[in-house]
Order: C-alpha cells, then structure tokens, then sequence
C-alpha cells in the first residue's frame, strides 16, 4: 500500500449485532444494540482505544424516543465529550453520514466519527404481546443535534386516494416497470423472483442475516400461508422485513489518527467518492414510474469522481427494500442481470431496521473488500426511489482526495407532472397494483393519465376489476374516472 495523505478518510471498523431471542424478555433496548455493535466495531479494527477517541458520534433517526441515544453510547463507551447527533429518517441516512464524516475527516475539522444505529421491532412486538415493553433509558436527556432535515414523502392527496404506503408506491412502481419491457403478468413474476433467489442465496450465507432459510425463485413467487400476497405482485418474501433486532456501526477516521492509534492497515477501507440528491418528494409528481433520473445521476457521477466504471467495482449492495428499487438502480447504472447485488442478502431477507439498514450494507461491503481486494459500491435510498446517497469505497488509497458531490441542480432539470386532484372523466392507466389483506384482495390502487398529460390517482374495490388486474395486462388502456376517486368499468 502506497502512503496515502495524513488527512485521507478510512473505515477502521465495522460491527454487526444481532438478537434474536427466544426469550424476549431479556432483550436489550436499542440504544444497548448500537452500543454492543460500536464495541464490535473496535474490537473489528483491532483498537480497544478507539471508544475512548470517539469525537462525533451520529445516530441514524430511528424508531424509538430517545432524545440523545448518542450521549448514551458515548457515555457507556468511553467518549463522554464526544458531539452527538440524530440524524433525520430515510434509508439514505447511513452513506450520507459516511461521506459527512469524510468530508470533516478530510478538512481537517474531526478525527474519529462513529455512524451507528439500530433496532428493536422484534423484541418490541413479542413483549407487547406479553404486555410487557422495552426499557426506554435516557428519557430526561436534551435532544442531540440534528444531522438532516424530515421532509413528508407524500402529500394530502396522495393520502386522501389512499397512496402512501412503500408497500404500495413500489408495488405500483413495479407494474410500470413491467409495461415499460413489454412482459406477460407470469414472465414477469418469474424474473423478478429469479432475482430475489439470489437475495436470498446471499442471506443463507450470512451469518448475520434474519431470515437464512433457502428460498427457490418459485416459493419466493407464489403466495401462500406463511407468504401471503401483500401488494400484487409482491409476496412478503419481496416485501422489506422491519420485524428485526439490530445494531450496526462504522468507525471512521483520519490516517494520521489510524496510525497514531496503531490500527493495522489491513483494515483501512478507503472511500473514493460520494454523491447526494434526490427525485421530487412526491411520487406523484415524477414523469413516469419506470425510469429514475435521481438514481442515474447520483449513481454515475460517484463512478465519475472516484474515476472508474460499474465494471470495475466487485462487491455492492444496491437497496432492496422491494424489487422495483433494485431493478430501477441496475437500469439507470447499467448493471447487468447477472451481477450479484446486495452483500447482506437484502432487507427481506438479511433484514430492514429502517433507516440504519445501509450500515450493514456497508459494513458487509467493507468486509467483501477486505476478502477481494476489489472495488466496492453501495447505493442507498430513502422514501419512494426518492432520496439517493451512492458510495465508492476501496481497500488502496485514491489517487486523488476524497470527493463528494450533491447533484440536486442536475436533477432538477429533469421534468415533473402535474397532478389533477379532481379528475373526471377518460383516463390512460400507466400504472397499478392490488394490495391484498390475510382473506384476499382488498384494494386495487390504479395510476393514469388525463389527456391533457396529468396524472390522476384512482382506486377500486370491485373485486371483478382486481382479479382482471392481476390476470391481464391494462396498462395503456382506458379507464372512467369518477368524482370520487373510484373507477368504472375497466376498458380491455
């Protein structure tokens, strides 16, 4: 390894907790997880003194109602003086505190950030069931300074029509996905399983990883008791699992302090390059649903900084909260079908804490690097194909010093759609999904098109209307759109 700038940035450490309980009742809060990954994250470097050498420490907003998780963190570690923050929502969170902590690192401005966050939905659900509830400790604490603002991801109308769930918004991604390729209801399905196969081949491998048992492409597809159809065509196999218990962290710092703490080289990961931005905040105003200029853009200009191809990079991990996202992420970056995307198995399958996902996927980059000696990339993503962070990292120093770019201008000059909040009358259907409770389906969510170019959202529950959806293909056919927002007849 050449001898790269005292100022460079290096991930030291990375650290993965897992509790899966049988007895939940002995079940460490949330905070307790990110404190029990921070550890693994040092004992990863090889550095004890690392904890006690924590300047800033982020915590990714999670959910749970600690004021200041981080002063607890720091507190317990050894770092009491060390500057906390609380980052906002959006699976995004976890790469842009990586490249936030980058940035400083490389200015001169800290030299030891800690990224870390986590989850309890598991636990949390079981005791609630035994009426019981997870300590919340650090209740009287100030609030840490907020890293990021929380902005809505969907308006009054789009809640009113009934469109405000991932679960839905993906789903109805993925029908324009499908039209937009010209493929049948069943080869589609059976692609986008073959896909998620190999999820959740990844996951069977990860020690770290929720849910390891072998899914073939067909089990995966096909619904049944313990994988019941939730968003057409989505079965809960292909639906994010938030039911989880975790804690992750990254450890990030100097050169100069990597070496003056004497962390061997063999564990510097080295980030190239970084890029932000994102797509308008409101599903509804995006020009179609099979496309994504905010993902190609923050995607190829972090290639373009850290001055390499998709071709070069081994190991990634593209977010895979549900197909759609991946299939999005491939199509705008060029990847090809037969690349392996994720490095933890993905959020069905490894598992989804919410918005501290990515620093597993990250971690388990790190950790792929460190095996390969190869390139390695990691694409987050927050809200609905909304927020993007894209991250470049390596296990050589760059020739060139850490470089992050927010691309919003480039984004913004792309066009949005106007909404019609009080349509009526003939209508183009662009896109739909059925979401389905435990007895069958319940609500078909249908996307169109007035002739005038808005876009109108609709719904029905005629149960006719949703099998026909879910057998045939209508997107590109008329429809009536009544005063209220249902739907007449369906127009083959």
């Amino acid at each position: 390894m050449t001898n790269p700038d005292a100022r460079s940035p290096v991930i030291v450490g990375v650290g993965q907790y897992k509790q899966k309980l049988d007895d939940v009742t002995s079940a460490l809060e949330q905070y307790r997880l990110m404190e029990e990954a921070v550890r693994l994250a040092a004992q990863d470097a090889g550095c004890s003194t690392l904890l006690q050498s924590i300047d800033q420490m982020i915590v990714i907003g999670g959910m749970w109602g600690y004021p200041d998780p981080g002063q607890l963190i720091a507190d317990a570690v050894g770092s009491p003086e060390a500057k906390t923050f609380l980052s906002a929502m959006g699976g995004n969170m976890p790469q842009a505190c990586v490249s936030e902590a980058s940035e400083l690192i490389s200015a001169n401005k800290t030299d030891v950030v800690v990224i870390t966050g986590g989850e309890a939905v598991y636990s949390k659900n079981k005791l609630k069931k035994l009426g019981l509830e997870l300590s919340r400790t650090g209740q009287e604490l100030d609030p840490a300074t907020p890293f990021g603002k929380n902005i809505p991801m969907s308006s009054e109308h789009e809640r009113e029509r009934g469109f405000f769930m991932p679960t839905q918004i993906y789903a109805l991604f993925e029908s324009a996905i499908r039209a937009s390729l010209g493929e049948s209801q069943e080869g589609h399905r059976n692609r986008i399983a073959a896909l998620w196969e190999k999820f959740n081949k990844v996951a069977v491998s990860n020690p770290y990883a929720w849910v390891r048992s072998p899914m073939t492409a067909e089990e995966i597809k096909t619904a049944s008791p313990t994988n019941r159809m939730v968003g057409y065509p989505y079965t809960k196999s292909m639906n994010a699992n938030s039911f989880v218990d975790y804690g992750g962290a990254i450890i990030v710092c100097s050169v100069e302090k990597a070496e003056t703490l004497g962390v061997s080289r063999d564990r510097w990961i080295f980030p190239y390059a970084a890029t932000d931005g994102h797509a308008s905040y409101l599903f509804s105003e995006r020009d179609n649903f099979y496309e994504s200029p905010a993902i190609r853009i923050t995607g190829k200009r972090c290639f373009e900084l850290a001055g390499i191809s998709v071709d070069d990079i081994g190991p990634m991990d593209l977010y895979s909260c549900f197909p759609s996202c991946v299939q999005l992420i491939m199509k705008e970056l060029d990847i090809t079908s037969d690349r392996i995307v994720t490095t933890t198995g993905g959020l069905p399958f490894f598992g989804g804490p919410m918005n501290s996902y990515v620093i597993h996927a990250i971690a388990s980059t790190v950790d792929a690097i460190r095996e390969t000696g190869e390139m390695g990339y990691v694409h987050a993503n927050g809200g609905y194909a909304t927020k993007q962070a894209c991250g470049i990292y390596g296990s050589s120093p760059p020739s060139e010093p850490f470089k992050r770019d927010n691309v919003q201008t480039a984004i913004d000059q792309y066009p949005i759609r106007e909404v019609d909040k009080s349509p009526e009358g003939r209508a183009t259907i662009e896109a739909y999904t059925v979401m389905h409770g435990r007895e069958g389906p319940e609500r078909a969510l249908i996307s169109t098109l007035m002739d005038d170019g808005r876009r109108a959202l609709a719904s029905s529950e005629d149960e006719s209307m949703m099998l026909a959806l879910m057998k045939d293909e209508y997107i590109g056919n008329s429809i009536d759109i009544l005063p209220n927002g249902a739907v007449g007849v369906l127009a083959k």
